[in-house]
């Protein structure tokens, strides 16, 4: 790969990465302690919905022992557990990420990236700028109080279960069934995919 300057001519002094050092990068993400696959939903309705989004996307992908594999495209959902039309509609999306961190580390890390976004917890259900939520990771089935796996309502969203669905149609809920079967069982009323907007994969 050659590269070129602003003025089209070319630039003897960016080099082109050396292949070697691509496959070392790679072979980390690949072997680095057995990485474990996890599900993460997004939500947000507060500000510049799309924009928080994806800065949770990139605070993920900047965590050391995690890796974002794939972004779900973008729903337009009304919010949960609220009267119609008293909050502003949510932006939701999932990713699909490689992790060598524990859950609980993960689930700190959610939080981090939450609070660094001025998320505030003082009603359930209130609106937010952003949610940052473990649906999955791995098989693990746990009744931990601190951190529920699966998602303990993921089952009943479709606003997890479509985009999930979207990014993994053989995806599975541990200790529950096909996403592809929930999905159907809860149907799509309320959640209306915004095919005019687009999370970026992180590079």
């Amino acid at each position: 790969m050659t590269a070129f300057s602003t003025d089209g001519q070319s630039d003897p002094t960016v080099q082109p990465v050396p292949a070697a050092v691509v496959e070392q990068v790679d072979a980390a993400d690949v072997t680095l302690s057995n990485p474990e696959l996890a599900v993460i939903s997004l939500g947000s309705n507060l500000g510049n919905r799309l924009e928080t989004l994806q800065g949770a996307v990139d605070a993920l992908e900047d965590t050391p022992g995690l890796r974002v594999k794939a972004v779900s495209p973008v729903y337009e959902t009304e919010p949960w557990g609220v009267d119609p039309g008293s909050q502003p509609s949510y932006f939701n999306a999932v990713i699909v990420v490689k992790t060598t961190l524990p859950p609980s580390s993960l689930l700190e890390r959610g939080q981090a990236i939450e609070d660094a976004f001025d998320r505030v917890r003082e009603e359930r259900w209130g609106p937010r700028t952003i949610d940052v939520d473990i649906v999955s990771y791995a098989d693990v089935v746990s009744d931990d109080p601190l951190l529920t796996l699966p998602h303990p309502r993921a089952r009943e969203r479709a606003f997890v279960l479509a985009p999930w669905h979207d990014v993994d149609g053989e995806a599975q809920l541990p200790g529950v069934g096909p996403v592809a079967g929930l999905l159907e069982g809860v149907g799509r009323e309320g959640v209306l995919p915004r095919l005019d907007l687009e999370l970026r994969l992180p590079e």
